[in-house]
């Protein structure tokens, strides 16, 4: 993938309606490099004003070669002017493309500029630091005759905000076939592109801290993406943004297993659209080989996997749920697993007290918030004691001895004498992690009606939502 051509594969061409752009002159492969450049007419992003801006584009232009300055000159400019800087301020402004290692300056490009845009892109730009050069990619079969084009928008919403932009922009309406598209198509797709942006907005406003606080929802969040991004329209781009989204929540919980497949499918999407020589194939590779080397490792370990910690002999649909821990309601009545550790999770796993928006609980206060889901928190009793109040030193699945206090209105006289032995199993329905004041963390204990102690051998699970793991 990101083979390069060796020939010039377009040519400048008149296209009705757009003005100038390039036609492949030939059949252009999926992934093909089609362009690699740097710009001649370039602006700092850290210019601070427009009059700077035309200053510093006067003299730069003014060093140009003549036959520079006549290519410059014949770009097109849907601003009005008065005077050169004015003029050479327009074609910059309807022209450039971002690029540099932050993508905050500006740049004019011989050829890349003349690649008109489309909203269904067949081709994308990416600035390409180890080369210090801005390459454009094929995004898929591109045949001979048909316009290259690339995308020249912020973010892909409904048709009535990308037209808003355009037209405000560039002073144009597109007319691809994605706007262009039945009453009836053209709304389902806005409701996708939508709800793509909308999932973005959430995924970024969480966080480093959402990744680790609410990793099934942020996860459950990308996974729809994808979905929306392959019935739209396989569009590499949306998936190149979606992967490395559940890159970093696998690995920022531990999950090598699932980083390394999620890694292996957005080195495969950097490939086609950034080229084998980008940095971005370059660090995906090594997380291939070696998801641990990310720096998220460690954050957390509720999903810990090692890398081949894979299932085998799952079909198709089955491995797809499995990594997207999707999941699967069972029939009313029906007994989860043991080894389910979502529905069984170890302390470790619980939530803490005041995670008020999390993968177990809905928004609220303390005293408000509902489970999203059932969960139950199984501990074998190691020691007991009931001076104040019944405490006792419980092991979870994971081995680890943690404190369970008992706050409840008759301080766990609730409990009949009979049922608090050493190796018996406690059950408590909807635990989650409390920070004691003057000892390690546990689980304060107060509604004696989500808690059983069965005896041993005799554990009555209670029905939960089985979930593929």
């Amino acid at each position: 993938m990101g083979a390069t051509a060796s020939l010039p594969v377009y040519a400048l061409e008149d296209v009705p309606g757009k003005g100038k752009g390039l036609i492949a002159a030939r059949d252009i492969p999926k992934g093909t490099r089609i362009i690699s450049e740097k710009p001649f007419v370039t602006v700092p992003g850290n210019v601070a004003n427009m009059e700077q801006q035309r200053i510093y584009l006067y003299q730069q232009v003014g060093s140009l070669s003549e036959q520079q300055e006549r290519e410059f000159l014949a770009m097109d400019n849907v601003y009005p002017y008065t005077n050169s800087g004015e003029r050479y301020q327009g074609i910059f402004r309807t022209n450039a493309l971002p690029f540099g290692p932050t993508l905050r300056d500006g740049g004019v490009f011989l050829k890349a500029c003349r690649i008109n845009h489309a909203c269904d892109n067949n081709a994308t730009n990416f600035w390409n630091e180890n080369l210090n050069q801005l390459t454009i990619h094929a995004l898929r079969d591109i045949s001979k005759g048909e316009e290259i084009t690339i995308f020249y928008l912020n973010a892909r919403r409904n048709r009535k905000a990308r037209v808003e932009e355009l037209w405000q922009s560039f002073k144009f309406t597109c007319s691809c076939r994605l706007c262009s598209l039945p009453p009836h198509q053209g709304k389902e797709s806005d409701s996708r592109l939508d709800r793509v942006y909308e999932l973005d907005v959430v995924i970024e406003q969480a966080g480093l801290e959402g990744l680790v606080s609410s990793p099934r929802r942020m996860l459950n969040y990308v996974d729809e993406q994808v979905q929306l991004w392959n019935e739209e329209t396989a569009n590499e781009v949306g998936l190149v943004r979606a992967y490395p989204d559940a890159v970093q929540i696998s690995i920022a919980n531990g999950d090598l297993a699932r980083a390394r497949i999620f890694a292996n499918r957005a080195l495969a999407l950097y490939r086609i659209a950034l080229g084998d020589d980008s940095p971005d194939v370059v660090q995906y590779g090594e997380l291939v080989r070696n998801p641990a080397t990310h720096d998220y490792y460690g954050m957390s370990m509720k999903w810990k996997t090692m890398p081949d910690d894979v299932p085998q002999e799952l079909g198709p649909r089955d491995f797809e749920d499995w990594l997207w821990k999707r999941r699967i309601e069972n029939a009313p009545g029906h007994l989860g697993k043991l080894n389910d550790r979502e529905a069984f999770p170890s302390f470790n796993e619980l939530p803490n007290e005041h995670d008020f928006e999390s993968d177990y609980f809905e928004g609220g206060t303390l005293g408000s918030r509902r489970p999203r889901r059932h969960w139950c928190f199984l501990a074998e009793i190691m020691e007991f004691t009931s001076l104040v109040r019944l405490q006792m030193a419980v092991r979870d699945l994971n081995g680890t001895v943690l404190p369970l206090r008992f706050h409840t209105d008759r301080r766990g006289g609730e409990l009949a004498l009979s049922q608090i032995q050493k190796g018996y199993t406690v059950a408590i329905l909807y635990a989650v992690r409390h920070d004691f004041m003057y000892s390690e963390p546990g689980i304060r204990h107060e509604n004696p009606r989500m808690m059983k102690v069965p005896l041993p051998a005799q554990v009555h699970l209670l029905p939960v939502t089985k979930i593929s793991n």
